[in-house]
């Protein structure tokens, strides 16, 4: 270090300290810490971490609700039946399920795509945006999807007189299609009219389903009886497959009808279904179907998806005649798209936390650990920068001193008159009187006294330039 350092020299020589005017000369107000700076760094740091809490609050979904609203089927029906179990699988976990009754799928759909109806799940048979004059494109684009099918819907065809094996054949016939409203009855439309029959053209269509049907038919009222499997109870079919001159129709053209219409898929029933010891039916018949799924809105929240799912398994998964052990639900969907959340339980089931956690906690923990990640992620990290931060507060108000130093040294170096001179020595006093007042830590003390000692060495130069003139 040359000898010209004044911090060197003062060290060396403290009697060569003494400027030629001296200004003031109190100690600065040393203190531990400096809270205020403290807080200002930490106040930057929750800051930050006020927004991103604040994204994951609005990232994160919301609690799920407590209650939910289906639109199920006809009072005392199989999904009214159906539904009503779910409403007791749903409050094992703390969820109320309302049951609303309807006429059927389209109902149901019309409630869904309406969001002033408040309802947010409903059972609709597959195939119907086949059908554009029952769809309307506003039901289409009410953003529903699908959280699968949980049945199959064969379509039972009996009929009065000799054999027959097309539907096109019915031309002209008493047909009891279901009542209005149904799904089955548009599904059984189309299809007539995919065969040439018309209704008030060659065919006399009677909303007439179940029992009812079967009683008309029995009864010489009706020639045809289009049942599902909500209306062909066994007992049912079991008399009419008895009543000599009543037949099942075989469709013979089941895959044409397949591949023409993507939404059916064939239904066998086996020779002795209905009756082992009589073998009724006396020959295996194949006959057509759809399924029935679970429709939500796209709103409906994860957890809720993969309770209601879950719920499904319990109510429709048990063997029958119309269906094997386990074989419902399934990520089968038609008419609208599956849901990402169903998609996701049938291939991986349910996420951890729910598995081993009661429903209400593991949706309770699952929210907050959403919460929990970014704080350990972001805000424990950045509280690394508090120390560094803290410091440039502290070393800033030192560098803001030695920036008016520097300036006002040449001001008068620029101008050495007087008139500078006399300003000079006040601009330097209050600026020795503010570093004096400075609320500063101890551990910042050799920054202290390094810039007294720049300012006893400025005054002194310049005492030495005002000399010498």
């Amino acid at each position: 270090m040359s000898n010209d350092d004044p911090v060197r020299r003062s060290a060396e020589h403290p009697e060569e300290a003494a400027p030629a005017e001296s200004g003031p000369s109190h100690a600065a107000y040393r203190v531990g810490i400096s809270w205020f700076d403290l807080v200002v760094s930490l106040g930057i740091i929750v800051i930050v971490g006020a927004v991103v809490i604040w994204v994951a609050i609005r990232i994160i979904q919301p609690a799920p609700p407590d209650t939910l609203t289906i639109s199920a089927g006809p009072e005392y029906s199989r999904f009214w039946y159906a539904a009503q179990k779910y409403k007791e699988i749903l409050a094992r976990n703390g969820v109320t399920l309302r049951v609303l009754s309807s006429s059927g799928t389209l109902e149901n759909l019309e409630r869904l795509a309406d969001p002033t109806f408040h309802v947010d799940l409903g059972f609709v048979q597959s195939g119907l945006t086949s059908i554009p004059s029952v769809i309307s494109p506003d039901t289409r684009q009410a953003g529903l999807m699908s959280l699968g099918s949980v049945s199959n819907w064969p379509l039972f065809v009996f009929y009065r007189g000799p054999e027959l094996t097309r539907l096109s054949e019915f031309k002209g016939k008493r047909l009891a299609i279901g009542r209005e409203g149904s799904g089955t009855r548009q599904i059984v439309l189309l299809l007539l009219r995919a065969n040439g029959v018309e209704p008030e053209d060659s065919a006399q269509m009677l909303p007439l389903v179940g029992e009812e049907a079967v009683n008309a038919l029995l009864t010489n009222q009706v020639d045809v009886a289009f049942l599902t499997s909500d209306s062909a109870r066994p007992a049912l079919m079991e008399k009419m497959i008895r009543t000599p001159d009543i037949r099942l129709l075989n469709f013979t053209q089941a895959k044409a009808y397949v591949r023409s219409f993507p939404f059916l898929s064939t239904f066998d029933v086996p020779m002795g279904a209905f009756d082992l010891a009589d073998n009724l039916p006396p020959t295996p018949t194949t006959t057509v179907q759809t399924t029935v799924e679970l429709i939500a809105r796209n709103t409906l929240h994860p957890a809720l998806s993969d309770l209601l799912i879950e719920a499904a398994g319990e109510v429709h998964g048990g063997a029958s005649l119309l269906q094997s052990a386990g074989e419902f639900p399934a990520p089968v969907a038609h008419d609208f798209p599956l849901s990402p959340d169903a998609a996701r339980y049938y291939k991986s089931g349910k996420s951890f936390l729910y598995r081993i956690m009661p429903f209400w906690l593991a949706s309770l923990v699952d929210r907050l650990l959403v919460l929990v990640v970014p704080i350990v992620v972001v805000l424990i990290p950045a509280l690394r920068f508090v120390p560094p931060l803290y410091a440039w507060r502290i070393k800033s108000r030192f560098h803001r001193r030695y920036g008016e130093l520097i300036v006002l040294e040449r001001s008068v170096l620029d101008n050495p008159c007087e008139e500078n001179f006399v300003a000079f020595n006040q601009k330097l006093d209050a600026i020795e009187q503010g570093l004096n007042k400075l609320r500063m830590p101890a551990a910042y003390a050799d920054h202290f006294y390094a810039l007294r000692e720049h300012i006893s060495y400025v005054r002194a130069q310049i005492a030495a330039l005002r000399t010498g003139q």
